[in-house]
């Protein structure tokens, strides 16, 4: 229904229809913004028209002047006083050259000749010795003739500076523009330089001089657009010039532009000894932000310009307005990045030019750098925070861009990482280093009392120097895509006392130096406590501190010093003490990068990338003999604050701005860990200690670990460092116990998950049913199984077929597969079958042999091998096997470096290190950079690199023959083998499982733990059958004769039973089958038991069930003396 209508009033008469109040209103608004809009339109339009009327009205009498100008020109030639060429020729000529050209920032072709005759008229003015007729005499006279000469030369110095910046042939005047470039600049020479007026008298020389120092002021402003202008031209050169070719004009024209814009800084007396206020520090800004930003500014200059603009009384300037206002300049220089100023610097920014000139200015050369010529310490000081402001600036750039995505990044950057390449050098960073000491040196010179506080950009410390190298780092790692940052950490790595100062640095900031002192003044000397050799000399070091940092840690966690002990690298019990664990904690660094400052993070980053980069090369002499750059006592230290760093920084979820040094961090982690697993330097507690009280329960550290790799399967271009990250990145916080139980753990997460799917749906359901012969185990395992990739994950059902070719009686309920599964590993890793050879090293540990790719089905059988290897981890059985370290470590999916191959071949590693270590001249021995193999009774040569037969093994190049030998040993010669088996063996077991544990760990979770068992744990876990039971005689015998046996006797029992010499990792409770006693009924005649003569009968095995059949001996000599001739005939079954 609709409302009833409001009461409408018209205010038209009746005839209008009626409308609201409202509406009304609305209307009358509506009504008047469109009368203003026409009023605002109109105004508008008056104003264009008056504008254009103006201009076109300027114009003409612009034009009219020109045309008067250039006809009193001709006729009055001769009365060129003073005051004619100011009131005649400039004042009209200024005004129509701005009308015309200046104002449009163009110059017209038709104007060139008019711009040159007043020029040369000019010129010729300022060379006349009349003071009459010198155009630059009105500098001395009235006040009014000052102001307008000052005007008139500020338009000149703009108008000269359009000229420059329109100088091209390209331009529509053709070569006359360069003619006029030419004639302008040497006018602006001129005006600015009052030496070169000849009108000079000695008595009004500081008028004139005045004069023209205010004038070079204005040119180095912004108003009078020169280093616009100058930017512009030397943009337009070419970038790979040189001095010759360039021609006449060209070339005074340049080195007239280059003089013009250093003027400023000549003019001002700058000096750097008094440091002040600046004169010229608008020019300065100016210079760095137009000029000093130039893409290849001095490749595309003739090279004797460089001494001037490298002077010091320009860099000086550059260096302190940086400094002072460095983030205005930055701010700027990315306002011109965003809109492109240049073609040129696109893809690098500004920034990034800057630092590159800088650099190739400062030190360019070793001889330029390192013996300047009055380049003092405050020079090197400013240089290095001026480099690490740019450096800062472009690494914000790169990162803030996406640098990784652009196009055509290899051509771009390249060219320019090489203007960095002196920062790459040793003498770089070596007169740095020497620069702090000497200042240093100063601030400790009691009879120069005005050192002690010197101005801030004249202070140098090796924490500038780290920030510096620190962001260079970053630079190279992002724009160079194939080398990254490898020049730059070669340099660092190499430079001698650099790493220990950094060090030393970074224990300042760590530690309190009272607390140090304190330690230093109570505590004595001791001898580290020894560590296991293998294949170094068995030198003892030399008495070191007692554990220091043991002490100083213990101050911060509020122990006695009374508690501590001297450093043990010997693995303990596995009851670990709480306080041991604790000393290893550092303090400052629990709350990960979050908890420190920003100079320690600088210094933790530098330190871990560079020193992760000479563990690479470090070989186990250098370690752990000579005990450089560090002693292992320091080698502890720093693996306390890395296994402390990237435990809480994994813990807290870093954030972005931390993820360059926990990556550095993590990397330099592994390498100290991986070779202390291989070779021990530091005690166990060490690596246990960060996550001693909040570490995961292994149920939710297993769930967050399959999770996490859940999601980086799911979306592998996300990698983001988290908690979760913590069993992934260091799992060595775990003790091993644990990670075994976790890995067991994964396997029963697995099961229940293929359960779920359908694939375990019953006992025996889905099981796979082979047949094997005796003779043939091998064989007839790879033709059943091979193809069936992670389907062997399924339980197998055996059925053994004899020597003579009967099937052998009796069901497969677990024990059949585990005797398949120990005769095949046992058979196929025999070096005698060819698919894998022994280590020449005292362990005598299995490595694939190089000779397995020419058997028939070499390769897929290796990667059979694996499979077989993933299905005895997976159902626990263990396999009395040791692969090489070499080969594990391929297998966890990390790289071998030249440190390892003393676990693969002694005598060639002795070789090896000779070479490396040679004293004399290398050719001496005739080497290439090859190497040769055997196989088959032929020998051939390899090439390590290209063209390796025909390069000499020199001094120079013999630490890359050892690593290049080095690394085809470890790496290449084994990457396909060991990636068929790890082909394989993922198929059963996942690679995430295995990053749990190291090389070492990995062969104790195949074949056992310790070389003895514990003979309680075995009685507690012992079944009985076939009437013997524990109290039984012959039972209790066996236990006292078992504990009696050495250790040796001990594994060949366990051996003899269970086919392996050791014992699970998590002791005999998790054996499957469990460990059986069986009684083995023997009849005697009764004059025998009259006689106590005892059972004949040796005792026998069945492996597959883990039991041992034992008679009923009386005597425990005679169950003694008959268990050790079963044990050691190398028999079990057969026995019976």
């Amino acid at each position: 229904m609709e409302e009833p209508r409001k009461h409408q009033v018209s205010l038209r008469g009746a005839s209008a229809k009626e409308i609201t109040r409202e509406a009304l209103l609305e209307k009358v608004n509506q009504e008047r913004q469109l009368r203003i809009a026409a009023k605002r339109a109109n105004a508008a339009t008056l104003l264009i028209q008056r504008v254009w009327r103006r201009y076109i009205v300027t114009k003409k009498v612009a034009m009219q002047y020109q045309q008067e100008w250039e006809t009193s020109l001709n006729s009055c030639m001769s009365l060129s006083t003073t005051n004619w060429i100011s009131t005649s020729v400039l004042r009209p000529f200024i005004f129509f050259i701005t009308c015309l050209s200046t104002k449009h920032r163009r110059i017209r072709a038709r104007d060139i000749g008019c711009i040159s005759r007043c020029f040369t008229m000019l010129l010729e003015s300022i060379n006349s010795t009349d003071p009459r007729k010198n155009f630059c005499s009105m500098t001395t006279g009235s006040i009014e003739e000052k102001s307008t000469w000052t005007y008139q030369a500020q338009k000149l110095i703009s108008l000269c500076s359009l000229i420059l910046a329109e100088c091209d042939k390209c331009h529509e005047g053709g070569q006359k523009i360069v003619v006029l470039t030419s004639l302008a600049l040497r006018l602006g020479v001129m005006l600015t330089d009052p030496k070169g007026w000849k009108c000079v008298a000695d008595d009004q020389y500081n008028l004139q001089d005045a004069a023209a120092k205010d004038l070079v002021l204005f040119m180095g402003s912004y108003k009078s657009g020169l280093y616009i202008a100058i930017r512009k031209y030397i943009n337009k050169l070419d970038s790979q010039v040189n001095s010759s070719l360039h021609t006449d004009e060209k070339l005074l024209v340049t080195t007239s532009a280059i003089t013009l814009a250093l003027r400023p800084f000549h003019v001002a007396h700058f000096d750097v000894n008094v440091p002040g206020k600046l004169d010229c520090c608008f020019a300065a800004e100016q210079y760095c932000l137009l000029v000093l930003t130039i893409p290849w500014l001095v490749q595309r200059l003739p090279v004797f310009l460089k001494p001037a603009l490298k002077h010091k009384s320009v860099l000086s300037p550059c260096f302190q307005i940086l400094q002072v206002s460095g983030n205005k300049i930055l701010a700027e220089m990315s306002e011109m990045d965003q809109l492109k100023i240049d073609q040129s610097s696109k893809t690098i920014p500004l920034a990034g030019w800057a630092l590159a000139n800088i650099v190739y200015l400062v030190a360019g050369t070793e001889n330029e750098f390192v013996d300047p010529r009055g380049f003092n310490i405050v020079d090197y000081a400013s240089y290095v925070h001026v480099m690490t402001i740019l450096a800062e600036g472009l690494l914000d750039k790169l990162e803030n861009r996406g640098w990784t995505k652009m196009e055509n990044q290899e051509e771009i950057c390249v060219p320019y990482l090489d203007l960095l390449k002196p920062v790459c050098q040793q003498w770089h960073l070596k007169k740095l280093l020497t620069t702090v000491s000497n200042i240093n040196a100063h601030l400790l010179d009691t009879d120069n009392p005005s050192l002690k506080n010197p101005e801030p950009y004249g202070k140098l410390a090796l924490l500038d120097i780290a920030y510096f190298y620190s962001y260079i780092l970053r630079i190279y790692s992002t724009m160079n895509s194939t080398m990254g940052s490898l020049p730059v950490l070669n340099m660092l790595s190499f430079t001698p006392g650099f790493l220990a100062s950094l060090w030393e640095e970074m224990e300042n900031f760590l530690f309190p130096v009272e607390v140090r002192r304190l330690v230093d003044n109570h505590l004595g000397k001791s001898k580290i406590s020894s560590v296991r050799k293998t294949g170094i000399s068995e030198k003892i070091p030399k008495q070191t501190n007692k554990d220091k940092w043991g002490s100083v840690l213990n101050k911060f966690t509020g122990k006695s010093s009374t508690d501590v002990g001297g450093v043990d690298c010997q693995p303990e019990s596995s009851q670990l003490d709480d306080e041991k664990l604790e000393k290893w904690d550092i303090e400052p660094l629990r709350c990960g990068p979050m908890g420190i400052s920003k100079d320690m993070t600088c210094l933790l980053y530098l330190f871990c990338a560079t020193y992760s980069h000479l563990l690479l090369v470090l070989d186990d002499i250098e370690f752990y003999d000579k005990q450089v750059p560090y002693t292992l006592e320091k080698q502890q230290r720093i693996a306390s604050v890395l296994n402390t760093l990237v435990y809480n920084g994994l813990s807290y979820n870093i954030s972005q701005q931390s993820r360059p040094l926990m990556d550095s961090a993590i990397r330099c982690l592994h390498l100290m860990y991986e070779r202390d697993c291989r070779h021990q330097f530091c005690p166990p507690d060490l690596w246990l200690s960060p996550g001693r009280k909040n570490r995961p329960t292994i149920a939710v550290a297993a769930r967050t670990h399959e999770a996490l790799f859940t999601n980086m399967r799911l979306d592998e271009s996300t990698s983001v460092l988290s908690f979760g990250s913590v069993i992934t990145t260091t799992p060595h916080v775990f003790p091993f116990e644990e990670r075994v139980k976790m890995f067991r753990e994964f396997v029963n997460m697995d099961k229940v998950s293929r359960k779920m799917a359908g694939e375990v749906s019953g006992p025996g359901s889905r099981s796979i049913e082979i047949v094997v012969r005796r003779g043939h185990v091998v064989e007839d395992g790879f033709q059943q199984l091979n193809s069936l990739g992670s389907r062997l994950k399924s339980s197998i059902h055996v059925s053994f077929v004899s020597e003579s070719g009967l099937p052998e009686a009796g069901l497969d309920y677990g024990g059949l597969s585990k005797e398949f599964l120990t005769d095949i590993s046992k058979a196929a890793f025999a070096p005698e079958y060819g698919l894998f050879s022994q280590t020449s090293t005292s362990g005598r540990h299995l490595i694939p042999n190089p000779a397995a790719k020419f058997l028939q089905n070499g390769m897929q059988m290796i990667e059979f091998l694996g499979r077989v290897v993933g299905k005895a981890l997976y159902e626990g059985i263990l396999l009395d096997y040791s692969f090489s370290h070499v080969f594990v470590q391929k297998l966890l999916g990390r790289y071998s470096f030249v440190d390892e191959l003393s676990t693969l071949d002694q005598e060639l590693y002795r070789n090896v290190m000779y070479v490396k270590h040679y004293d004399g001249d290398v050719k001496d021995l005739c080497l290439d950079f090859t190497v040769t193999e055997e196989s088959f009774g032929s020998r051939h040569d390899i090439e390590l690199k290209p063209g390796g037969r025909d390069t000499c093994v020199t001094n120079e190049n013999k630490m890359q023959y050892v690593h290049a030998m080095a690394d085809y040993k470890l790496n290449r010669q084994i990457l396909p083998y060991s990636n068929a088996f790890y082909r394989g063996l993922t198929d059963i077991i996942s690679s995430s499982w295995l990053k749990l544990f190291n090389a070492s760990e990995f062969n104790q979770l195949l074949s056992g733990g310790n070389l003895d068992i514990d003979v309680d744990d075995l009685r507690n876990n012992t079944q009985y059958s076939g009437g013997y039971t524990e109290g039984s005689r012959t039972i209790k015998i066996f236990w006292e004769v078992v504990k009696g046996f050495e250790p040796e006797e001990r594994c060949l029992l366990l051996k003899f039973v269970t086919s392996c010499s050791r014992a699970p990792l998590l002791g005999f409770k998790y054996l499957q089958p469990s460990f059986t006693i069986h009684k083995v009924s023997c009849d005697t005649t009764l004059w025998a038991s009259i006689g106590g003569q005892d059972v004949d009968r040796l005792p026998s095995a069945s492996t597959c069930y883990n039991t041992l059949k034992l008679p009923t001996y009386k005597r425990s000599s005679t169950l003694r003396a008959k268990l050790l001739y079963a044990i050691s005939s190398n028999a079990g079954f057969e026995l019976s």
